[in-house]
């Protein structure tokens, strides 16, 4: 094999090998796009005698987003046909059977991170997300933990009884039963719900429908756990949703979440609970359950609302926000940035779209704090945005893609 040279050839005069297997996404590309306008164009595309890319393939397409004309090149000549044919596929194949040694990359990532607080660690291929539970799960993180994390073994006794409210941070979880309308009390101390999820026993046994062949064991439920006939059960229901009903806000939304094989009950105790049926909403799950016939994939989430007033819609703030800015705050449309399917902008602003709702807000709860600062402007812009308008256009981003 003659020694290599690098020649400079115009994108156009390239041509994609037509059965190239490997594929490539916009967000990869864009990810792609990013690298080169940080680092350069620093890896050659691979041609044959007649200019067709051998491997370069997303690296070319990644150089017309940003506007680059001309790749650097090494041909490639002395590959038979078929020899050239499986190289296309080795080149990308060989790569995925890499792995990561997790210390040492945490360590890396967290040392760019501390080493110029400007620099946007994403152009390594890594979301935040990610790099955030890589640095915590290997303790690369110089932040210390809270001694107040720390799990303790369960008590022989338990500790909790019917009646006890644990208060956790701005959060309250009450032990207790559904059916009983003064626990309500209780753990609301006066308040009204804004919205209510609940996912009430299915009125089916536990033994034979729940659990991995065996493996795992769960304990019946203390109510409805297949004992109950179909009347029964239609007023174990409408004894809850009236409990939830009477202390939620006027127009609170209600999230039930039930099986197939009783929506008509959910359906005749809501019907008398609630004021209207608004929407049936289907959750698809990545499995199928246990089952013989027909394993279900779904779970079914009835929504219902109380009352008259308009119900919160954090969604189309979110959306005027993130589309629109906040004009009279001076607070810039987030899609100005981040593009309007939160894609981002290679090299200057990373890809937003689809991150976890939590996350999002999160951050920029910690931009407005001062707790993340690595970014003058966006320290500038959280601090202008409040608790309702971050959560709301934070649900927003999750949605898009």
């Amino acid at each position: 094999m003659a020694n290599l040279q690098i020649t400079t050839l115009p994108i156009a005069a390239l041509r994609p090998y037509a059965r190239n297997a490997r594929t490539h996404s916009p967000k990869q590309i864009a990810q792609i796009a990013a690298s080169i306008a940080e680092f350069g164009f620093t890896n050659p595309v691979l041609i044959d005698s007649d200019n067709g890319i051998i491997a370069g393939h997303g690296r070319v397409a990644a150089a017309k987003l940003v506007g680059i004309e001309t790749v650097p090149c090494v041909r490639i000549e002395h590959l038979t046909e078929a020899q050239k044919r499986a190289y296309v596929i080795a080149d990308n194949r060989l790569a995925e059977k890499a792995g990561w040694d997790s210390d040492i990359l945490a360590i890396e990532l967290q040392h760019l991170i501390e080493l110029d607080v400007d620099f946007d660690v994403t152009i390594t291929g890594f979301e935040m997300a990610e790099i955030d539970v890589l640095l915590g799960s290997t303790g690369a993180s110089n932040a210390q933990s809270d001694p107040a994390d720390a799990v303790p073994q369960a008590p022989v006794v338990p500790v909790t009884r019917r009646g006890d409210v644990w208060e956790l941070g701005r959060h309250r979880l009450l032990c207790g039963d559904a059916t009983d309308a003064d626990a309500y009390a209780r753990l609301l101390a006066g308040e009204k719900a804004q919205m209510v999820f609940t996912d009430p026993p299915y009125n089916v046994k536990v033994d034979g429908h729940v659990g991995g062949r065996g493996k795992v064991k769960h304990r019946e439920f203390a109510f409805a756990s297949g004992e109950m006939s179909e009347g029964e059960f239609t007023a174990f229901l409408a004894r809850v949703f009236a409990n939830l009903a009477a202390h939620a806000a006027d127009g609170a939304m209600h999230f039930v979440a039930m099986d197939w094989r009783h929506l008509g009950e959910v359906l005749a105790a809501g019907k008398v609970a609630f004021s209207e049926l608004k929407n049936l909403c289907v959750w698809a799950k990545s499995n199928g359950g246990m089952g013989s016939l027909y394993r279900s994939q779904h779970e079914l989430v009835f929504v219902f609302k109380k009352g008259q007033a308009p119900h919160l819609n954090t969604v189309e703030l979110g959306q005027k926000i993130y589309r629109g800015g906040i004009a009279e705050k001076g607070v810039p449309a987030c899609a100005a940035c981040h593009s309007p399917n939160g894609a981002g902008i290679p090299a200057q602003y990373p890809r937003v779209g689809s991150q976890h709702a939590d996350y999002t807000e999160a951050q920029l709860v910690a931009f407005r704090s001062g707790a993340r600062g690595n970014s003058a402007q966006m320290v500038t812009i959280a601090a202008k945005m409040s608790d309702r308008e971050i959560k709301a256009v934070s649900d927003y981003i999750a949605g898009l893609r």
